[in-house]
């Protein structure tokens, strides 16, 4: 039977394996993907690297012409017995010793051309080095711009069932991991086959039986881990799930650091983060105590081989005076050199397991299939919309769970739309279905007679401007944030939007003004500050469809009357859709719908609706008794 049909054999009985293989060879072959456009910078990687290997070996082979001079005085023998190698001493070294050349030069010259030699071949070192940077960099910024660009196109869903610490460890933990394996462990792994190749060629023509000898204990350095990967590889998972669960545990504190004080939980939250950090070093613990294996097994095997040569070698060179003694230091010199990348070789399935882990995690999120895609043949929306209509449209995160149901409504250009009703009822699903942050399972939604998805989804977008309870800021100026996405924004654009927003008057008491770094997600301003800038921004946009989102609701008094005050002005000439928390803000709506279990159950004008009674008169009585009539705001 032959290797192959041996190998054939095993995987037959071990169809796990053979499945486990595959898919392997196939992350890999993904992987590579990503280093196809830099062919050029491998294959000048490749050839310093051979050159690297090849006068690695050279500088080791050198030992034996040096002993010939130290041992033999005047002259220098180059027929060991091995023509090739005579060959190239003649041509090398021998081009700088002569016959009659002294020994203390001829000493002198031997060590200047071996020097000469590590230098050279530390040059194709730094080279090689240089290439992996340049092949690496290139190589992580492709992966993860595409990554990134890939997250940016997911839907809300992806988002609500994600945790932020695991998309964040996934570009940059494991997409670290995939860097070194494909790249500075792909040369490492290139250099280490060169060297053996290079290194038992050079050996065989020495003598092909201390060549047997040295690799005699091959086979058992590279298939001591085969029975460990599998659980390496199990393990590796689980520590970067946990490490992502980490990372999201520390970013959730730190965006709720203000509640974390506010009810005195620091010892809670210490706790906690204690219980998931000692879970995580039990997980690195007792996966590295597997892979530390790798160098005390490896160097017992590599030291069973060396002894089993000397013994070998020194009866060659004593009792059968088969090899000179020069011939035979060099050979242990340079077999004691292959051990080197022998043994990485060997250790190199286990190292590269968090590297494929990574790269499967990575590859999940590449291959969540994005749901909200423009149809073929989408044309770009530009109109001013004069009606948007949903018709019977149903709505359902998972199936048989509806959010929404055999919603129909109106809503014509210029109107203000308020949904409430209580939590949970469907409002802000049904606004995010205006601006198609997802498509109706059922029904349609039409812009004009047209069906939404006919649209470029990109372009109806940019007719909206949606301001939300939580206002979203970046860590940049006053005036990028209100400039968001629009590079052509003059500053005179920002500077009339921030004033017909209420926002100009506080933005200038800013230590630079409109040129102010804000904290991360704004935290240097108010909320009620935080939202006039967001009103700026969708009053530079000038978009024809407005969302509001809760708006108002966390805001004080005069905060609200401000930031009402600033909605007004947009209000005009706009379709407009309100979720109102506070009633009053929506008392002069052209419609108001009442939302419960995501159906609309009451529609009407403020008037109408305190009339005919039910769900809307029990809120607002609610309401009107909690806050008194003197609070009344209309919008």
């Amino acid at each position: 039977m032959t290797a192959t049909d041996s190998r054939a054999a095993v995987h037959a009985h071990n169809p796990a394996l053979t499945a486990q293989l595959s898919a392997d060879s196939r992350l890999y072959a993904r992987m590579l993907r990503y280093i196809r456009p830099y062919r050029s910078l491998l294959v000048a990687g490749f050839f310093a690297t051979l050159a690297f290997a090849a006068l690695d070996a050279f500088s080791f082979v050198m030992l034996i012409p040096f002993l010939e001079a130290l041992f033999g005085g005047q002259s220098v023998n180059y027929d060991i017995g091995v023509p090739q190698l005579q060959w190239v001493f003649e041509h090398t070294v021998g081009n700088f010793i002569g016959p009659d050349t002294p020994t203390e030069s001829l000493l002198l010259r031997l060590n200047l051309f071996i020097l000469g030699v590590f230098l050279l071949k530390n040059v194709f070192d730094f080279l090689k080095a240089y290439l992996v940077v340049r092949l690496e960099q290139s190589v992580v910024r492709d992966m993860r711009n595409e990554v990134y660009g890939h997250l940016l196109e997911l839907d809300l869903r992806f988002f609500h069932r994600t945790r932020a610490g695991q998309i964040i460890t996934r570009l940059t933990t494991d997409m670290d991991l995939m860097r070194m394996l494909l790249t500075k462990n792909l040369f490492t792994l290139l250099t280490s086959v060169l060297q053996v190749i290079v290194t038992v060629s050079v050996l065989i023509l020495m003598s092909w039986q201390l060549t047997l000898i040295a690799l005699v204990v091959l086979p058992a350095l590279f298939g001591m881990w085969g029975r460990l990967l599998k659980r390496l590889k199990r393990g590796d998972r689980t520590v970067l799930n946990l490490g992502g669960e980490v990372a999201s545990h520390l970013q959730e504190t730190v965006s709720g650091v203000r509640q974390v004080k506010a009810a005195g939980a620091e010892p809670f939250e210490a706790q906690r983060f204690r219980g998931l950090t000692q879970t995580y070093f039990k997980a690195i613990v007792r996966n590295e105590r597997i892979r530390a294996l790798a160098s005390p097994m490896s160097e017992m095997v590599g030291a069973m081989g060396t002894v089993l040569l000397l013994w070998y070698g020194a009866r060659m060179v004593l009792v059968h005076q088969t090899i000179a003694a020069p011939a035979f230091f060099g050979f242990l010199a340079l077999t004691l050199r292959m051990y080197q990348p022998a043994k990485w070789l060997s250790k190199f399935p286990s190292m590269v397991g968090p590297a494929l882990v990574g790269a499967e995690r990575v590859f999940e999120f590449l291959d969540t299939p994005i749901d909200m895609i423009d149809r073929p043949g989408a044309r770009p929306f530009t109109q001013s919309p004069q009606v948007i209509r949903f018709e019977g449209v149903s709505f359902a995160y998972d199936p048989g769970d509806p959010v929404l149901q055999d919603i129909d409504l109106e809503a014509r250009r210029g109107e203000v739309i308020a949904l409430v009703g209580p939590s949970g009822a469907g409002k802000t699903t049904l606004v995010d279905m205006v601006a198609r942050f997802y498509d109706p399972t059922a029904g349609r939604i039409t812009i004009d007679g047209t069906d939404a998805r006919e649209f470029q989804l990109a372009s109806l977008r940019r007719q909206m401007g949606v301001v939300t309870q939580e206002t979203v800021l970046f860590h940049d100026t006053v005036r990028a944030n209100i400039a968001y996405a629009l590079p052509d924004a003059t500053a005179a654009d920002v500077e009339r939007a921030a004033r017909l927003a209420n926002a100009h008057e506080f933005i200038i008491q800013l230590p630079d003004a409109y040129d102010t770094t804000l904290g991360e997600r704004g935290t240097r301003l108010s909320g009620g500050q935080r939202q006039r800038i967001a009103i700026a921004r969708a009053i530079l946009r000038d978009p024809p469809i407005l969302i509001f989102d809760e708006a108002t609701s966390a805001l004080d008094s005069e905060s609200e009357r401000l930031v009402q005050e600033a909605i007004e002005h947009l209000l005009e000439g706009r379709t407009v859709f309100v979720i109102a928390h506070r009633l009053s803000t929506i008392l002069n709506a052209d419609q108001i719908l009442v939302m419960e279990g995501g159906r609309i159950v009451q529609r009407g004008t403020h008037d109408e609706l305190l009339a005919e009674g039910g769900l809307y008169r029990k809120l607002y009585r609610l309401q009107y008794e909690q806050r008194g009539p003197g609070s009344i705001l209309r919008l």
